[in-house]
């Protein structure tokens, strides 16, 4: 299988339609890009859920140590993880009936991407999601 991230008007659909991004490795330090990234997602509207078994809470939210605790429905599985550690999340992110498996920049893993593929799982990698939101929805996610 040859990985191709969709279409931007398909992201841009996955965006618009999403309002919970499970964030794994997101870090409790506000000078980490993944803070900084999901603090900025939390401002234009999503609920983010952080996923970090080493912190009780991040950005106000209460922190998980796996994607299976998560007590709500996940419509993004936001990756900060290294490229070899993805495997194993993809997979979780398929067990909890996830929509998008959004590994960030300089993140990629075929086996990851093929697992949350044949999960049924939408596939976005090596690719920022602030910087697509603020691309594709710049002046915010319509509210339903």
């Amino acid at each position: 299988m040859t990985f191709e991230n969709p279409a931007r008007e398909q992201i841009k659909e996955i965006l618009s339609g999403s309002d919970v991004v499970a964030v794994v490795g997101l870090s409790d330090n506000p000078e980490r890009v993944s803070y900084m990234v999901s603090e900025a997602m939390q401002a234009k509207g999503y609920t983010i859920i952080p996923v970090n078994p080493n912190a009780e809470s991040i950005l106000g939210q209460k922190s998980y140590a796996t994607l299976a605790e998560i007590p709500v429905p996940v419509d993004i599985v936001n990756v900060f993880r290294r490229s070899e550690h993805t495997p194993p999340i993809a997979e979780e992110a398929v067990s909890i009936g996830a929509k998008t498996l959004w590994l960030q920049l300089g993140v990629s893993n075929d086996d990851a991407a093929k697992i949350a593929h044949d999960g049924g799982l939408t596939v976005i990698m090596d690719r920022c999601i602030k910087v697509e939101d603020s691309i594709l929805l710049p002046g915010g996610k319509a509210k339903s």
